[in-house]
This record gives structure tokens, sequence and C-alpha cells, in this order.
């Protein structure tokens, strides 16, 4: 029971400190949650099976070089997760009359992002214990965080503009860009010190994250 709450804690945290970065317009409690449920599920169930149709296109041997790694992390780790968080703000959030604001695609894709954070940190510390608890807790959640809300902020901006298309998939492609470099730095750990370019990446996707907050803060339509 310890290791469950451990698991889900920094989840709500983020989420909770995004609530409450929303200012001038809340968004219903139910639809967040069904969003936040959507992540946690069908994200998951989505991402599993991309992962067996990459994997039976594009087989990737057990002991990779870096070239096969960096090919795991960004087209196959970070595709495919991104991807399955990015289908249901696309298809679910953002043609829902709730999204009315640039600001509300940060909310979702967080949401969305933060389902899927903690079903797969569940499993993580379920299986690896308090130490990964915390580890996880300071890495991989504020990283699905990140990502949700540079997809967010693109997805915000795309909702309201006449380039839809574009903006949406400019926040897929920036997550997985990030989602991708993240993973690649940590997968080439036989390299020595080259998992500090993990953390660099997650910091610059912290330090963007802050700015797209504030951005759709100040230009919110409820910012009266």
């Amino acid at each position: 029971m310890n290791l469950l709450l451990l698991a889900v804690a920094p989840v709500f945290i983020i989420i909770l400190y995004i609530y409450f970065k929303d200012k001038y317009e809340k968004e219903p409690k139910p639809f967040l949650f069904y969003n936040f449920l959507l992540g946690a599920i069908v994200s998951i169930i989505i991402t599993t099976v991309l992962y067996y149709v990459i994997n039976f296109i594009l087989p990737l041997p057990n002991h990779q070089s870096i070239f096969q790694q960096f090919v795991k992390a960004f087209f196959v780790v970070g595709l495919t997760e991104e991807y399955s968080k990015y289908v249901i703000v696309r298809y679910y959030a953002q043609t829902n009359k709730e999204f009315n604001e640039p600001f509300d695609g940060i909310v979702y894709a967080v949401m969305v992002s933060m389902g899927f954070a903690a079903t797969e940190n569940i499993f993580y510390v379920l299986e690896g214990g308090y130490q990964t608890a915390l580890i996880r807790a300071f890495t991989a959640v504020p990283a699905h965080a990140t990502f949700g809300i540079l997809m967010g902020y693109y997805m915000g901006k795309a909702k309201f503009s006449n380039n839809k298309i574009l903006l949406n998939l400019l926040g897929l492609l920036l997550t997985i860009m990030f989602h991708g470099a993240y993973d690649f730095f940590l997968f080439i750990d036989f390299v020595p010190g080259i998992w500090v370019g993990a953390f660099i990446s997650l910091f610059i996707g912290i330090v963007l994250s802050r700015k797209a907050i504030k951005t759709h803060q100040e230009n919110s339509k409820f910012n009266l």
C-alpha cells in the first residue's frame, strides 16, 4: 500500500500544480478525471499495441548498438507513447466544448500524460521498490509532465488557429523529440557519464514548460 501511494503521489502533486495554474477558468473535474482515466488505460493499451506492431516490423536485438538505441528511444518508445497520448487529447479533449482557451491544451494534455505516468509508475515502483519510487518521482514523472505541457501548448494554440493540423503535429513532434532524447541518454548508460544528457534534456523541458504555462496564462481570454 505504501509503495502504491509513493507511485501515485508525484502524479497528483503535478496534477494539482497544473490545476491551480489554470487561474481564470477552471475545467470541470469530471472531464479532467475522464482524460486522466483515458491516459491511464487507453493510452497504455494503444502504446502496447504499437510496441508489438513496430517490434514486428522493425525488430531490434537484445544487445543494441548506439544507433539501434537511438531508433528505440525516438521511433519506438518516444513515438508510441506520445502518439498514444496525442490521440486522446486530439480526438477527445480538443473536440469538447470545455476546451475553450489555449491553456486548456496544457491542462488536458497533462491530465492524459499523468494518467499514463500513473499506470507506468505503479508497475515500475511495485517491481523496483522504494528507491525506484524516489528516483522516478524526480525524473520520469516530471518528464512525462513536461512532455504533456509542451504538447498541450501547441495543441491549445491549434484549437483556435487556422493552422490546426500543423500546430497539432508540431506539438506531437516536439514531445517525441524531448521524450526520445531523454530516453536515449538513459538507454546508452554503458557510455560513462552520458546519463547527464537526460537531466539536461529534462531541465530544458522544464524551462520551456514554465514559459509555455506563463504565455498561455497571460494570453487567456478570461484574464480580464
